[in-house]
């Protein structure tokens, strides 16, 4: 499939695009060095990701190593491909971003190049190692400014000068400082700092997913998608705004960014939805919507779900599984707003080219679906089977079937040259067939596939599964051009396959500059984190939020989320996402601990990145909205103010799954509780949206908005009203710590309060969660076997006398000489789920008055 010319930007939308690609294109020379440094950028990346420097012994690079250098290369292309100021130059670049992109290069490549050196010295720095810090850091402050603006670099200025200034703080949040050498050595000469965590899932993850998804758009799939969504759901009503949606989320597989979402599906997408009858603001507001949505859809699910991946301990896949439920529901959610949308201002979808009857759509649906289902059975078991048979040569053989696969593809794919024209807004009268759309790009799912299978199936690291998707649309961009004209004896083989290279060039070139500012977000981004590690500012954070919240869950959630949402207005997500789940995340946990809540770090980290991404449609400065106004027409502000009301379903579900992590498919024990868990989810985000949007089969009266949010609460955590009616847990005196942990399920946990100090003298009082393993009958005997050694002085008060390292006790915490408070006994209650049943008879009833309305005003 060759994919058609996209129609031409606006200028605002060309502006805000320019803050991903940078803004200066020169031309000549010096356009060609930025060309050069971009291509090799992006090479250097694939060489590093793939098992060649190992197998020809040559280009071994630690990651050390491969940080300095990822860097550098962001560091020379954000001084030369972002301008100064706004005067400055586009068509050529000043000798003065010469110097400081040079200079910027050899500060960030000083670690690769004195490697040794530096670790004879750590902690004790040169001259030289403090000059060449002191320039990296400005440095890297003004590439900030230049490729992210002003707010991150403020951001970062105030924690270096809070790292410099601590002993001037007010008291609560005071310390004793640090000395210029401590803090530069600190920041650009470790591990702890720029060179940290971050910046290694940039070089290591996330280039490599900016790359494929680059790779993606060059080779067609992006306007594949488009088309495949328009022909599904176009005939619908509001179906262009439908369309919009699901485009919007196949794109989020490729882009993992809202700006490129919605200046990618956009510029075909508001037009359409404004031809049917959508408001400029509505039409805009929906694909900012969809597209801030694509960042949290799994696979692909921008920087900072790889980030989760070091700070929470999971694998990718564990990140991928707790994100999907949320993220399905939330585009479930998006498009019966989108029908409702359509239903208050009564808008038809575009005519089929034929109409089907409902057996025939019904029969489409069901075989597509039995289709999908025996596709995968044969590929997950056929697969499993080739590596019994074939056993080393298994991924060789599975590599030749691909190819097969692939080639089979193209000559279906060749059966449509019609499939290469554009769809245009102005001459799109009635919806695509899907038969040959669908056909005419079936082969850009081979990639896509392949990322899934490595991620979920081989269980490989994120970095090499997008390295092997990667190495495949490398593959299918230089060969589906030639192999396309030849099944179509078009005679054009050599200047299709001239224009497939191309291609490649361009989609590695395009890589690599949408990677400058998330290359330079994480770099600066690790000044933050380096302040946390070198003033110990994480552990103040915890008492000055729980003073400022008073000790309430509830209220740290909402000062949590209203932190994302301010420092997402001028923070990129990734950045927001480390600044903010640095300093809040063990504070969430510690606190839930403290009032008997134990929340996964999973779930806290999901919160953080759900409210940062939503600063995105968030006025006043929410880019992506600025980008939707600018297709539609239409003013950003209220633009963004519609979106976010879009949003609120999104904005409800991290609340939802802090207190009911089964919707994060955590402790579900078994098929029953996960389909009811899915059903409820899904049933609660619907009725939510109805009551937000204030209409479901007619206009809602003000009580029937209040009982559909009362219904989707108890929908979304049923076990607040069960909780209310049976009690689940019983305290108990710890002397009775030998009883209860004899009866706890083989492999289930028991949950205990503590008190005590941990060993920089800060109190512990919280809840602590132990799993037992195999049930024996001596309770103590199996406490010790999990860990906790305990003993029992003449007041019956029980100590921790000993934790055996690497033990389950061990793990999650336990300390010697913590006293014991009390233990907690669950007691049986009946199924949460017995809540749904008053809930949605309530909601039927809601329905049934509705619909006698509705009946009585229809002519």
């Amino acid at each position: 499939m060759t994919p058609g010319k996209k129609p031409p930007l606006p200028e605002e939308v060309e502006h805000i695009t320019e803050t991903e690609t940078g803004s200066r294109h020169p031309r000549g020379l010096q356009g060609r060095i930025i060309w050069l440094v971009a291509l090799s950028w992006s090479l250097f990346q694939l060489w590093y990701a793939s098992s060649l420097p190992f197998i020809l012994k040559f280009g071994v690079f630690n990651t050390t190593e491969a940080r300095s250098i990822h860097l550098s290369f962001a560091l020379f292309l954000a001084l030369t491909a972002y301008p100064a100021f706004k005067r400055s130059p586009r068509e050529s670049i000043p000798i003065q971003d010469w110097l400081f992109a040079i200079a910027g290069t050899i500060s960030a490549s000083y670690l690769y190049f004195f490697y040794d050196g530096l670790a004879t010295r750590a902690g004790a720095p040169i001259g030289q190692d403090l000059v060449i810090a002191i320039a990296g850091i400005l440095l890297l402050l003004e590439a900030t400014r230049r490729s992210l603006g002003l707010p991150l670099m403020i951001v970062a200025i105030v924690f270096l000068g809070y790292t410099f200034g601590g002993a001037y703080m007010p008291e609560l949040i005071s310390h004793r400082g640090a000395s210029l050498s401590r803090t530069m050595s600190h920041m650009w000469l470790t591990t702890e700092g720029v060179f940290g965590v971050a910046i290694g899932v940039s070089s290591s993850f996330v280039f490599l997913f900016v790359l494929f998804g680059a790779l993606l758009e060059r080779a067609g799939a992006g306007a594949y998608f488009i088309k495949v969504a328009f022909s599904l759901l176009g005939h619908m009503r509001g179906g262009p705004a439908k369309a919009a949606v699901v485009a919007s989320g196949f794109s989020g597989i490729i882009s993992g960014s809202s700006i490129a979402n919605v200046v990618t599906t956009g510029t075909f997408t508001i037009p359409l939805m404004k031809r049917v009858g959508f408001p400029g603001t509505k039409a805009g507001a929906i694909e900012v919507a969809a597209s801030t949505n694509g960042q949290l859809t799994p696979p692909i699910m921008g920087a900072a779900a790889f980030l989760m991946v070091e700070y929470v301990g999971i694998s990718y896949f564990e990140v991928i599984k707790h994100a999907i439920l949320p993220s399905i529901i939330s585009y479930m959610a998006l498009i019966y707003i989108v029908h409702l949308e359509a239903l208050k201002a009564n808008m038809k979808g575009l005519p089929r080219n034929r109409e089907r009857t409902l057996a025939q759509s019904a029969l489409s649906f069901t075989g597509a679906f039995a289709g999908m289902c025996i596709l995968s059975a044969v590929v997950y078991y056929g697969v499993g089977w080739t590596r019994h048979v074939f056993g080393p040569v298994a991924s060789l053989v599975l590599a030749v079937v691909m190819g097969v696969v692939y080639i089979a593809l193209l000559r279906i794919a060749a059966r449509y040259p019609d499939s290469d024209e554009e769809l245009l807004v102005e001459t799109l009268t009635e919806v695509p067939r899907l038969r040959p759309i669908l056909l005419s790009g079936l082969y850009f799912l081979l990639p896509v596939f392949v990322l899934v299978w490595c991620l979920m199936v081989e269980r490989y690291s994120p970095g090499l599964s997008a390295f092997w998707a990667t190495m495949f649309m490398v593959v299918i961009l230089v060969t589906q051009r030639p192999i396309l004209s030849f099944f179509r004896k078009s005679g054009e083989l050599m200047p299709a396959a001239t224009q497939g290279f191309q291609e490649l060039i361009d989609g590695l070139v395009t890589g690599a500059r949408n990677m400058i500012g998330i290359g330079i977000a994480t770099a600066t981004a690790g000044i933050i984190v380096g302040t946390v590690t070198l003033t110990g500012i994480g552990l103040v954070m915890t008492d000055l939020v729980e003073f400022i919240s008073q000790g309430n869950l509830m209220l740290m959630l909402i000062f949590t989320a209203m932190i994302s949402l301010i420092l997402g207005l001028g923070l990129p997500t990734t950045a927001n996402y480390i600044v903010v789940s640095t300093l809040m995340a063990p504070v969430i946990v510690a606190l839930g601990a403290q009032h008997g809540l134990i929340v996964p770090l999973i779930a806290v980290h999901l919160f953080v990145f759900y409210f940062g991404i939503l600063a995105d449609d968030t006025p006043p400065v929410g880019l992506a909205a600025y980008a939707a106004a600018a297709i539609s027409r239409s003013d950003p502000i209220m633009t963004g103010i519609q979106g976010f009301t879009y949003d609120m379903r999104t904005a409800i579900l991290p609340f939802m799954f802090i207190f009911n992590t089964q919707i994060l498919l955590i402790d579900i024990p078994n098929v029953w509780e996960l389909i009811f868990t899915i059903l409820g989810t899904i049933g609660a985000m619907l009725t939510f949206a109805a009551a937000t949007q204030n209409y479901w089969l007619v206009k809602n009266r003000l009580w029937e908005t209040l009982v559909l949010l009362l219904v989707a609460f108890s929908l979304f955590r049923p076990g607040f009203w069960m909780d209310k009616i049976y009690h689940p847990i019983t305290m108990l005196d710890p002397i009775h710590i030998s009883e209860v942990s004899k009866e706890v399920p083989s492999f289930e946990t028991m949950r205990l309060r503590v008190l005590g100090e941990t060993y920089d003298g800060r109190t512990i009082d919280r809840i602590m969660v132990l799993t037992l393993e195999k049930k024996i009958p001596d309770g103590m005997k199996r406490l010790e076997e999990a860990g906790l050694i305990l003993r029992i002085d003449e007041n019956e008060r029980v100590f921790v006398d000993q934790v055996v390292f690497g033990s389950n006790a061990y793990q999650v915490g336990f300390d010697f000489d913590w006293e014991i408070l009390y233990v907690e006994q669950e007691e049986k209650q009946p199924p949460k789920h017995l809540i749904y049943i008053p809930a949605v008879s309530v909601l039927a009833l809601v329905g049934l008055l509705q619909w006698r309305r509705r009946k009585k005003l229809t002519p």
